[in-house]
């Protein structure tokens, strides 16, 4: 289950990554950058120190305001699927589904049930602003992710009541 699950959730995340490349007319920014695999951002994301928060001392005011110039010049499409990215890279780690030896230790499935929940809002909300070459490959994760959940629950679900599917419908 796990490896089919997670080849399927690479190439959906591949799909988003090479659609927002196309649709932000061929230019990359550093929100661009962000968007991995699902391999490589699981690996990167399935050491326990990745996890934990890091203070970082607040930048120079010279670089705020770089930081704000940068990231008006990144298109909402942009930041809309790296967040949703960024939210099923964390839900396949929490459903177990990291390529690391130790992926059984990070599956957490309240975590990624509530992951999973907020990227079905993400994915509805935004569907109707971002547009069906956008938001297919997106929803094509998110049930990726619900079936994945299904699998891995011990207790299953009602049809309707699994994560995200207030908002997405019953997945089968």
């Amino acid at each position: 289950m796990g490896e089919n699950s997670a080849c399927k959730l690479h190439a959906i995340l591949q799909k988003i990554s090479l659609t927002t490349q196309r649709g932000a007319g061929g230019t990359l920014t550093q929100q661009n950058n962000d968007i991995q695999s699902v391999c490589d951002k699981l690996t990167s994301m399935s050491t326990p120190d990745s996890n934990s928060h890091v203070f970082e001392a607040a930048p120079a005011e010279a670089d705020v305001s770089q930081q704000i110039r940068d990231i008006s010049e990144v298109p909402a499409i942009e930041v809309i699927t790296t967040a949703a990215v960024h939210l099923m890279s964390a839900a396949a780690v929490k459903l177990g589904l990291a390529a690391e030896d130790n992926a059984e230790e990070l599956k957490d499935l309240d975590e990624a049930r509530k992951l999973i929940t907020a990227l079905a809002g993400l994915v509805t909300a935004a569907a109707p602003e971002i547009g069906s070459q956008h938001a297919g490959p997106l929803r094509d994760g998110l049930r990726s992710l619900q079936l994945a959940f299904r699998e891995e629950s011990v207790i299953p679900d009602a049809p309707g009541k699994g994560p995200g599917e207030k908002y997405t419908g019953a997945v089968n």
